[in-house]
């Protein structure tokens, strides 16, 4: 069976069940999982599908992806981006940490760290570095958001605006073409866009796939921030603008 015939009904299952599975797919189609994981790949790159761990989902527009799937999209390149941001942060300093995968990947990459403040909203922030002996961990409080562990609202902000952060380190839901940085849930823009109000340095870590992404809410623009740690070089136009912005880009590896 040809690529031209299997990629529109692994669109179709991807519609009809949300999800679809390298195994699963290979199964159905009595084809080798490498072939399904090229499949994937391609439908992936066209924008049609996100990969996650073991297979791929829809792309999002209104809605997020769920938690656990944003967890594992990406994860390598997760953790390239994590260690890169980490070097960017000294130790003896004031850091928050936001809500998000990426940022829980900082968390990990900061584990060594020492004498560290962190403040976050961003529970799973907290447990990671709760090992960390020469870190003191803030939690803001606020709203708690159960799907993933984040916190929002007016305590959170509140909270927010009684620090002056040395680093404040954001990610994002997506990124329009001109440097706008968008999330979904209005909240919690308001909570990042506090975040860079108290932060002297501004790091934004964010990969590839939120350029195929598209969200409602817009947080700030490239222009606004210090650092942008990604996984891939921007195109030669964002390129160009975060030069004149004095935005620096680093590429995680």
């Amino acid at each position: 069976m040809s690529q031209a015939i299997r990629y529109p009904e692994i669109l179709d299952i991807a519609r009809r069940d949300g999800k679809v599975t390298v195994e699963g797919l290979s199964s159905h189609f009595g084809v080798t999982q490498q072939t399904i994981r090229r499949d994937l790949s391609d439908l992936a790159e066209a924008g049609r599908l996100e990969r996650v761990h073991g297979g791929a989902v829809l792309p999002s527009g209104t809605n997020n992806i769920a938690y656990d799937e944003r967890r594992s999209l990406n994860s390598d390149a997760k953790a390239a981006m994590a260690r890169a941001c980490a070097a960017c942060i000294p130790e003896d300093c004031a850091v928050f940490l936001n809500i998000g995968t990426s940022t829980e990947a900082v968390a990990n990459a900061l584990i060594h760290h020492r004498n560290l403040l962190v403040v976050t909203n961003n529970m799973n922030v907290a447990n990671i570095l709760a090992s960390n002996p020469n870190c003191n961990v803030i939690v803001t409080g606020g709203s708690l958001r159960q799907s993933d562990g984040g916190l929002t609202g007016d305590i959170t902000t509140a909270t927010i605006r009684q620090f002056k952060f040395d680093i404040g380190v954001i990610g994002c839901s997506a990124m329009d073409v001109d440097g706008d940085i968008l999330d979904f849930d209005v909240q919690e823009v308001g909570v990042s866009q506090a975040i860079l109000t108290r932060s002297r340095r501004k790091i934004l870590v964010a990969d590839h796939s939120k350029f195929k992404r598209n969200a409602p809410a817009r947080i700030a623009t490239l222009k606004e921030i210090d650092t942008f740690v990604t996984d891939r070089p921007l195109d030669a136009t964002l390129a160009a603008r975060c030069r004149d912005w004095n935005t620096r880009v680093i590429i995680g590896d």
